[in-house]
């Protein structure tokens, strides 16, 4: 069995992030998906999808992420149930995300941003986005500056 889900969207506004009686930071935020076609009218439309992450991935979405920023989220789906203060039985599907990227910096989302640099996640600043997971590692494919060495026997092609 197998439950995985990545999705790639925009922020339909700040992450909110709480924590629980014990102690535990969850943040709740909604990214919004292009569905891969048109209406019959030709407009684009979008599913809004409910993300919750938790512990330290929690915290640094708090502080990192904004309204519009393009954003990758790695998790799973998972249905929960509750009941209503008026007795009724809600359910609410949402993805608990393990993996959350940035694809733009906040330069290039002009939404959500300042259009000044950041300090990224992992240390040092960056105007290239970033990233960040519950493994927190350091991300290997990250911009530090230096260029690549690379030669011609390290190509495939």
């Amino acid at each position: 069995m197998l439950n995985r889900v990545i999705l790639i969207g925009r922020l339909t506004r700040d992450p909110e992030l709480r924590y629980t009686p014990a102690g535990v930071a969850v943040t709740q935020f909604t990214l919004a998906v292009d569905r891969p076609f048109t209406s019959q009218g030709g407009e684009r439309e979008a599913d809004f999808i409910p993300v919750v992450t938790w512990r330290q991935l929690a915290e640094t979405c708090a502080n990192y992420l904004r309204k519009g920023r393009l954003t990758a989220v790695e998790g799973r789906i998972q249905v929960r149930n509750y009941e209503n203060n008026e007795g009724k039985r809600v359910y609410v599907t949402e993805v608990i995300a393990d993996n959350v990227r940035f694809l733009e910096s906040n330069r290039e989302g002009g939404a959500g941003g300042s259009g000044t640099r950041e300090e990224s996640p992992f240390g040092g600043n960056s105007n290239r986005g970033g990233g960040f997971s519950r493994s927190n590692q350091n991300d290997p494919f990250s911009d530090d500056g230096k260029p690549i060495d690379i030669s011609d026997d390290d190509l495939p092609f």
